[in-house]
């Protein structure tokens, strides 16, 4: 899948365990583990607010798009 989660990489930064984000944010630790795994189709636009509000990130420090082909980030910039 082109779109990588780098949620985990994000509470590491924030020294934040997924227990205490699912609690702050009000979902279950099962959904947050999911969401770190990338094992889910899609997130709430109100779920990524609060996580990235809890985390004081913006959403793309969390969801990145990845070139499947080459296996990299791709910049926006460079698909035009």
């Amino acid at each position: 899948m082109p779109i990588v989660v780098n949620l985990d990489v994000m509470l590491a930064r924030r020294k934040m365990r997924s227990k205490e984000l699912a609690e702050r944010i009000g979902i279950t630790e099962q959904n947050v583990s999911l969401l770190k795994s990338g094992k889910v189709k899609g997130v709430r636009f109100d779920t990524l607010a609060l996580i990235c509000e809890t985390l004081d990130c913006q959403p793309g420090d969390i969801l990145e798009y990845r070139d499947e082909v080459a296996g990299t980030a791709v910049p926006l910039r460079a698909r035009a």
